[in-house]
């Protein structure tokens, strides 16, 4: 999502780029998050942190790398902290039965060490890969709407069509992507939608 130049200025301090990054990945964050804490406060919380700690080690940034997956990897590893603690916490709990089965998935890899790269890492790079293989003016419509947040009208204007030509190209986008992502991660059904329906 971040081109190089943007991880770059929040890698040197730019607040404007420390911004910008928790403008756009917030939302999907804290949609996230709710699969694993139900308290909507905790769940802020935890993303609050993975933000702060971004910031803190923000030096250690590779321009070349996703920061969005660092995120994400880093959000994940504190809900589940929470989870291990409050399962060591309420022994006779069954706690495990409450946890979204999309949810139990990454706990299993979390702890299992098998993955070299998380779930997250991998989904965002099919989904990136799946935004780069559609028709050239779907991509632009989408990109330019959905991933850089410009208003349909501008878009509209600049490729002098009408707002309903640029809502279809964006309609058969996500269905186009949803359906590279499903074929991939048929399991994987509530966390596409996510990364697909919450983008601007």
């Amino acid at each position: 999502m971040f081109d190089v130049q943007i991880k770059r200025r929040l890698k040197n301090g730019d607040p404007s780029a420390y911004k910008e990054v928790f403008r756009l990945l917030y939302p999907r964050l804290k949609g996230y998050c709710r699969l694993f804490i139900t308290d909507e406060h905790e769940a802020e919380d935890i993303i609050q942190e993975g933000f702060l700690t971004l910031w803190e080690k923000r030096d250690k940034i590779q321009p070349e790398n996703s920061v969005e997956s660092l995120l994400f990897v880093m959000v994940r590893n504190r809900c589940l902290n929470r989870i291990k603690k409050q399962k060591l916490e309420e022994i006779n709990a069954d706690i495990e039965t409450n946890i979204p089965s999309e949810a139990q998935f990454l706990y299993q890899i979390d702890f299992s060490g098998k993955e070299d790269k998380s779930l997250e890492e991998l989904m965002i790079e099919s989904f990136q890969q799946a935004v780069d293989e559609l028709p050239e003016k779907m991509k632009f419509v989408y990109k330019k709407c959905k991933i850089e947040g410009r208003k349909q009208k501008e878009i509209a204007e600049e490729l002098g069509v009408t707002v309903k030509a640029i809502e279809k190209h964006i309609s058969k986008a996500k269905h186009n992507i949803r359906e590279k992502l499903l074929f991939q991660y048929p399991s994987m059904v509530l966390l596409i939608s996510l990364l697909i329906d919450n983008l601007k």
